[in-house]
């Protein structure tokens, strides 16, 4: 395997662009990025693995929803600098529900979306997380934009990190006056803010929603009180 990783050439991030491909009618399905421990994970097993640049992290496609890609076929270009992988795809490899990523068409009107869904993410999350997960990912695009100077999400990362965490702890103080006052549309109204505030927070750190997720789903069932030893 050595031979063969020594031949790509991995950007100064110490990644390279992976295109992936359906196997069976070509159809160009997304685009990632793989490092090299990503590349091994995905000889050794046969299945896609790629690295996040929003989470800082290893991760295998599908391994939320199941939608995996098994591996046929590895290609890499001219120039050693990017590979292909053509692969047989379970459901979609879009996690906003579509088979490909490449959804849009521009049309003479702006962006058009074209195709149906394959799953919708409320099958996936639930209604309410995956709204969050939508608003997380938005989240992540200013994150990446963050010169826009038209985002209040890239404003605050400008700011950086004490400027986010002042606004949790306000949203937080304004959740506990409006459950102390017993107004239930303000109690909304300021939990929806501080979900917000709290998302952009962990987006600063590439934390993803589904990472609580699943430690709430830890702790689910066990009781929060220690007994006495």
């Amino acid at each position: 395997m050595e031979d063969i990783l020594k031949e790509v050439k991995f950007d100064e991030k110490g990644l390279v662009p992976a295109i992936i491909q359906d196997v069976d009618d070509g159809e160009v399905l997304m685009v990632a990025y793989m490092n090299r421990l990503a590349l091994e994970k995905t000889l050794e097993t046969g299945y896609t693995h790629f690295w996040s640049r929003s989470r800082s992290r290893l991760w295998k496609k599908g391994e939320e929803s199941g939608h995996v890609q098994r591996v046929e076929e590895i290609r890499i270009d001219c120039d050693s600098d990017t590979i292909l992988v053509k692969v047989h795809q379970e459901g979609a490899a879009c996690h906003m529900g579509h088979r490909s990523c490449f959804f849009r068409k521009l049309d003479e009107g702006g962006w058009r979306e074209e195709g149906e869904k394959v799953f919708s993410p409320q099958d996936v999350y639930g209604e309410g997380c995956a709204i969050l997960e939508h608003v997380y990912e938005v989240i992540l695009d200013r994150k990446h934009h963050i010169d826009r100077q038209d985002s209040y999400v890239a404003f605050l990362f400008r700011e950086g990190l004490d400027a986010i965490l002042k606004k949790v702890g306000e949203e937080a103080t304004e959740v506990v006056l409006a459950c102390k006052d017993g107004d239930r549309e303000r109690v909304i109204y300021e939990v929806a803010d501080l979900f917000f505030h709290t998302l952009v927070a962990i987006g600063y750190h590439s934390v993803p929603p589904a990472d609580v997720y699943r430690e709430l789903g830890r702790r689910f069932g066990k009781s929060g009180l220690k007994k006495e030893e």
